[in-house]
């Protein structure tokens, strides 16, 4: 019939998958659950073993099922190469290089460790093959990067240790299929030498990426900017973390690796803020994509037709992984809260799982009722993941616990600290001198553990997600005060509750003189250098004892903060010369 419209199987998905996305986020977000959970249901309900399998008898359901999981493969799998790039957008090298110890140590061990006593006990407990074994064992020692670093962050002692060890396994996914193949029982023997050649050629391509990235993206995000067009912007982020991911791709290393780096390069540039704020509405909807592929895979009918044994091996996994994580974090170190946390959070399984299962299965190394089994097993994991989380804060507050405060009144007016740090302990102290009403917020539990230990009044949250501060009363607050010693972070929190709040009065510790300007082009009211005050009250303090007067060493500081507004009106491209307010010194008495 003329003009009768017929959609394509592909414009089809996409609508369920629109729809999904615009039922999953509201209802869950409004009931403060992870739309994580919400995702893998819908995943089930409209996949070809939901609704799916009712097509043939009702017809109209081909519009709101998916009946071919693998079409939406390829946007999956850009979902976690968006993660991945988000995260690297997070990060620094400096920062990864902090963190090499626990990516190479923890790491390394927890890897090597679940795998190969998994691999022992498939061997020993199913008389599987040695190879076999080995694969499954090291199939499910990986933890999910795609659900479980939106949950912990990577700033927290949870995130942190968790950071460290999908770093790693995200590192080891390509040596672990290689070598797979190369233990494969059809293998030729050539996958060591396919191996060794992807790693020279792999760690050539990231060099040049390094180098190239160092010199190329300034040059092409200041272009991009000068348009004013956040269309190119886009195109220009996009072509950038996907020119990386198909790099590393071509040379046989994941394309996470890719992205990873493309996010560490923009990292280092001053559009990162810019590029984060463009890509984050792609990547939550390419997770969610995923998140339906992972719901698709689990079939009802099988789970109800071996419940006790799918039930047994997945409270098996999980376990085990946490008794194991856990162990190894106490044993580095790590305080009693957060090992258990991060070991029950690292618990589940992963989409990675799925790729060497996969692998393995192509390779008949392991067969395809086994693979099948997991892969069930696999994605009621990736499931509970959420709840998990819940479940290891739970413990974490039952193992260290803290003294509680007494109840505030949350429509109370007061200022609210953001970093639980020494500096933000100071600023609490005298507020409390002055009988003024404040709230200390941090992301890092330890931090906040250690608040309240003393008496202050902490709360744990996430000043840059969420609604934190909106549970805080800022609506309410006489002021914020960021104390935080991380410039980056400062700055885009300066920027987001400008925004939002116009007459807020917003005071910012800077770094430095640079940092300052950053933040009040960013929209803060005050911005206080230390390298600036302490060295002005260092210089206050050695001319006073070596026998100047007084009053010309105070003159000389106030000339020396007016010569620095100046520079800050000046670099800062300010309307006017910034107030430099500083803690109160004998020179201000």
């Amino acid at each position: 019939m003329a003009g009768e419209l017929t959609l394509s199987p592909i414009m089809s998905d996409a609508l369920v998958i629109l729809g999904a996305a615009g039922i999953v986020i509201p209802v869950f977000a409004r009931f403060r659950i992870t739309p994580i959970i919400g995702f893998i249901l819908i995943g089930v309900l409209v996949g070809p073993f939901g609704l799916g399998t009712l097509v043939q008898q009702i017809p109209w359901l081909n519009y709101v099922t998916i009946s071919d999981p693998e079409r939406l493969q390829p946007f999956a799998d850009f979902g976690i190469i968006l993660l991945l790039f988000a995260i690297g957008l997070e990060l620094s090298f400096n920062r990864l290089w902090q963190l090499r110890k626990l990516v190479f140590g923890l790491g390394s061990l927890e890897l090597l460790i679940i795998g190969s006593i998994s691999a022992g006990f498939f061997g020993y407990a199913s008389g599987m093959e040695t190879t076999s074994a080995l694969a499954l064992g090291f199939a499910l020692a990986f933890s999910s990067t795609a659900i479980v670093l939106p949950i912990s962050g990577t700033k927290s002692p949870v995130g942190r240790a968790a950071l460290s060890m999908l770093l790693f396994e995200d590192i080891m996914i390509v040596p672990i299929i290689f070598i797979l193949g190369a233990l494969a029982p059809n293998a030729d023997g050539d996958g060591w030498t396919a191996l060794t050649e992807t790693l020279w050629q792999g760690a050539l391509v990231i060099l040049l990426l390094l180098v190239l990235g160092r010199f190329a993206l300034p040059r092409l995000f200041s272009q991009a900017a000068r348009t004013k067009s956040p269309e190119l912007f886009l195109a220009a982020s996009l072509l950038v973390v996907i020119g990386a991911s198909l790099a590393t791709a071509a040379t046989g290393l994941s394309p996470i690796v890719g992205a990873l780096i493309a996010g560490l390069l923009i990292a280092e540039t001053e559009y990162h803020n810019e590029v984060e704020t463009i890509m984050e509405p792609f990547k939550g909807l390419a997770l969610g994509v995923f998140l339906i592929t992972i719901g698709m895979s689990i079939n009802i009918l099988t789970v109800i037709e071996n419940w006790s044994e799918i039930a047994l091996a997945v409270v098996g996994v999980l376990t085990f992984k946490a008794v194991v994580t856990g162990s190894l974090l106490k044993m580095m170190g790590a305080r009693r809260s957060t090992a258990a946390e991060t070991g029950v959070l690292m618990a589940s399984p992963s989409e990675t799982t799925l790729i060497v299962l996969a692998a393995a299965t192509s390779a008949l190394v392991i067969d395809t009722e086994t693979a099948q089994f997991w892969q069930i097993v696999t994605a009621i994991g990736l499931t509970v993941t959420p709840l998990l989380a819940k479940l290891g804060r739970s413990i974490a507050r039952r193992v260290e616990t803290v003294p509680e405060l007494p109840e505030e009144d949350t429509g109370e007016a007061r200022t609210i600290i953001i970093g639980g740090g020494r500096v933000g302990r100071l600023i609490a102290d005298m507020l409390v001198t002055h009988d003024q009403a404040y709230v200390l917020l941090d992301s890092d539990p330890d931090i906040i553990d250690r608040a309240k230990r003393l008496g202050y009044r902490a709360t744990f949250g996430d000043a840059a997600r969420g609604d934190a501060l909106d549970h805080l009363g800022i609506e309410n607050a006489p002021a914020v005060v960021l104390t935080m010693d991380e410039p980056v972070l400062a700055q885009r929190l300066v920027s987001k509750l400008r925004k939002e709040y116009a007459d807020l009065l917003i005071v910012a510790r800077a770094r430095d003189t640079d940092h300052a300007a950053e933040l009040y082009r960013a929209g803060a009211s005050h911005a206080v250098p230390e390298n600036l005050e302490s060295s002005l009250q260092l210089s206050e303090a050695v001319l006073v004892d070596i026998g100047v007067a007084m009053g010309p060493v105070i003159a000389s500081i106030h000339e020396k903060r007016d010569e620095y507004r100046i520079i800050l009106e000046r670099d800062g491209q300010l309307s006017e010369p910034p107030k430099l307010r500083t803690s109160t010194t004998a020179s201000d008495t």
